[in-house]
């Protein structure tokens, strides 16, 4: 078992409306798009007030190279990364004491918008004073499934480890990917959607002594998780890699797949505990855009309020692919819960896969 003891989050700085990145868009894309006007309404109409980026809206008007892009995702990657993790091992939120570096026995490093050998966390590491025995385990390549994948993994290594603890650290600067040149429906739907983020979460073995450090009577302690991969579907989302870099794979079809996709996967893993979905109180969903969250309530039946925090995350944020659902765990760990409550953490990205992570809130035993 494990239990999610903190969550750290940070905001890249150049904060934008919703209205301006629609003006930009208006302007880069109206030589390619002869129904422009027709398009646009996805910027107003996709419950997105503002989002977060690394640069400023000046830096999408010029073309920039791979190498470019790629030098200043490891360059921010780095510096955002270790002020997401001062924050986790900080939080007083949920912590009475500040956790040290030396007390972590693995970092999982999750993103999809750059690259980096060695990858990041070793790049932290060199930054904080971490053991230099601290396991380190990269994961690329999961988009919006990442971060709930990660505190999976978190899980399965606490289940081995039970006098452990392990970070979950997902940075994702979406920006940096921005195509300028594209002219697809994909990358206008791209820019209206994505954005940056970046999220910690501590994952901590049963047995672990930092447990004592929680400054919550009742803590979401993890009690399953499931991946699952749905054949054949490639396709869906993901990157298409070109000599300019990474262009976003975008599928139109991505809501009703979700609709006749995920009710039978979710409905399967429930089953397993002897729960039914009207069971779940918390509904920690990440929320990949409107459409997505529309899906999720008509495929599972559930109610509006249910994705209100994932609403009001993707209201302030936009979708930040990974670390979205650690911004929305962080808001259900503020609120206030009965013994017992059961919460579900979902998110769906390439492959096509889902990532399922079960919850119970529980005090120390």
């Amino acid at each position: 078992m494990g239990s999610i003891l903190s969550v750290g989050t940070l905001d890249p700085p150049n904060k934008l409306d919703q209205s301006l990145t629609m003006e930009f868009a208006r302007e880069l894309f109206s030589s390619s798009f002869k129904d422009i006007e027709r398009l646009l309404p996805v910027f107003e109409n996709g419950w997105i007030d503002e989002r977060n980026f690394t640069n400023s809206i000046e830096w999408f008007k010029e073309n920039h190279s791979l190498k470019e892009r790629n030098d200043l995702f490891i360059e921010k990657a780095t510096e955002y990364g270790v002020q997401s993790i001062e924050e986790c091992l900080t939080n007083k939120h949920f912590l009475q004491s500040a956790v040290k570096e030396s007390e972590i026995d693995a970092i999982i490093f999750v993103t999809s918008s750059g690259m980096s050998t060695p990858s990041i966390e070793a790049r932290i590491m060199n930054k904080m004073p971490f053991s230099p025995h601290t396991k380190r385990i990269p994961i690329w390549g999961l988009g919006c499934a990442g971060g709930a994948a990660g505190i999976s993994r978190a899980f399965e290594y606490c289940k081995a480890f039970p006098k452990q603890n392990v970070l979950v650290c997902c940075v994702e600067l979406c920006s940096l990917t921005f195509q300028r040149g594209d002219k697809t429906k994909s990358n206008l739907i791209g820019t209206s959607l994505f954005a940056d983020g970046v999220a910690t979460a501590l994952v901590c073995g049963e047995h672990s002594e930092l447990l004592m450090k929680s400054r919550l009577a009742l803590k979401p302690k993890i009690i399953d998780v499931q991946s699952t991969l749905m054949p054949d579907s490639e396709e869906v989302m993901g990157w298409d890699v070109k000599d300019t870099g990474l262009h976003v794979v975008f599928s139109r079809d991505i809501p009703s797949i979700i609709e006749k996709w995920l009710k039978p996967n979710v409905t399967d893993f429930l089953e397993k505990h002897h729960l039914q979905l009207e069971q779940i109180t918390a509904f920690i969903a990440h929320p990949g855009g409107r459409k997505v969250l529309e899906a999720y309530e008509t495929s599972l039946g559930i109610k509006e309020e249910k994705t209100a925090i994932s609403k009001e995350v993707l209201r302030k944020n936009g979708n930040m692919s990974s670390p979205t659902v650690l911004y929305v765990l962080e808001k259900f760990m503020k609120q206030t819960f009965q013994s017992g409550d059961i919460g579900l953490m979902a998110s769906l990205g390439p492959g096509f896969c889902s990532e399922l992570v079960l919850i119970s809130w529980e005090g120390l035993h």
